[in-house]
């Protein structure tokens, strides 16, 4: 004998998911764009083809019975299929969600990420951000992080990714201390000094004042960027910062060119196994059009000069995002 369930079409089985989601008739109607009386005259038709009732009557709610259930799942089943190859032909992808750990430094976070974290999650609220902080580079193999960005010359080679843009540092002191012409390199080496900590100590920009100075002339070490920044704001002596973290500053001056010598690539990093991730694509698609609106002020272009460049950026973002 044929079996009666083989004869069911989507359209069948579609009408048996909706009036198993909605309860009722109506709501089940309305969900199909149909009649009320052309959903029950369909449901009939579907219960004689299959010799036994899909759903029984409570109340004047609907409750499907053990074969209405099965069909019901099948039906679900069936309709994400068909949503995923709609929207692979239609070039859509589901919308990223889930987590995604970033590790980074904090004069990065503070000073250049989080205007572009917050315009991330407000054109992905699905897509949940845990930010690490510290110096020392996360170990993405082990999922200490999914992303990095880092500052390097020379990224893992475990990782793939891109270079977002090359940071500049010149040397800061406080504007007050230097309101006028900026003293010659002489009378600048005179003053007090500060530097980046052992932890540090491997960077270009402390190997190059290790070299120059006599330990007793550098009154104070940190190990953190932000909080040289911060030392030399407070007026504790000059420093080599970052000119995207110096010139955002108001109390801070440029006290001289950007020096080529102590310039980084900013990364931005992933496992490989995690870059067809579409929530970790998402993410450095909407960090890389960031920064790439922000270039100039990241490689040290005069301040002066950014204000333009700084306002478009936001633009790019919107339109990257759609935000």
């Amino acid at each position: 004998m044929p079996d009666p369930f083989a004869a069911l079409a989507w359209d069948d089985l579609r009408l048996i998911g909706a009036v198993a989601e909605a309860g009722t008739l109506p709501a089940a109607a309305l969900r199909l764009g149909l009649a009320h009386s052309t959903v029950f005259r369909r449901l009939r038709a579907i219960e004689a083809a299959v010799g036994c009732p899909l759903f029984e009557r409570h109340g004047a709610a609907l409750l499907a019975t053990g074969a209405g259930e099965d069909l019901a799942q099948l039906a679900r089943r069936m309709g994400e299929d068909v949503g995923a190859v709609t929207r692979r032909l239609a070039g859509q992808a589901p919308l990223p969600h889930g987590e995604v750990r970033v590790a980074t430094n904090d004069s990065l976070l503070m000073h250049l990420l989080l205007p572009l974290l917050a315009s991330f999650r407000a054109a992905c609220p699905s897509v949940r951000l845990e930010i690490v902080v510290g110096n020392p580079a996360a170990n993405l193999s082990r999922r200490d992080a999914d992303v990095a960005i880092r500052a390097a010359d020379r990224p893992p080679v475990t990782l793939v990714g891109r270079k977002a843009a090359r940071i500049a540092w010149a040397l800061y002191g406080r504007r007050d201390a230097f309101p006028g012409a900026v003293p010659d390199e002489a009378a600048l080496l005179a003053q007090d000094w500060l530097s980046l900590g052992e932890g540090l100590g491997s960077m270009k920009v402390a190997r190059w004042l290790a070299a120059r100075m006599p330990p007793e002339r550098v009154g104070l070490r940190v190990d953190s960027v932000l909080a040289l920044a911060q030392a030399v704001e407070a007026g504790l002596g000059l420093a080599h910062l970052p000119c995207f973290v110096g010139d955002a500053r108001p109390a801070l001056r440029r006290l001289g060119a950007p020096e080529p010598e102590f310039a980084a690539d900013l990364w931005l990093l992933t496992h490989p196994d995690l870059r067809g991730a579409a929530r970790v694509r998402v993410l450095l698609d909407h960090l890389a059009a960031g920064i790439a609106g922000q270039r100039a002020r990241i490689e040290g272009a005069d301040p002066g000069e950014t204000r333009a460049v700084e306002a478009l950026s936001q633009n790019v973002v919107r339109e990257e995002t759609g935000a």
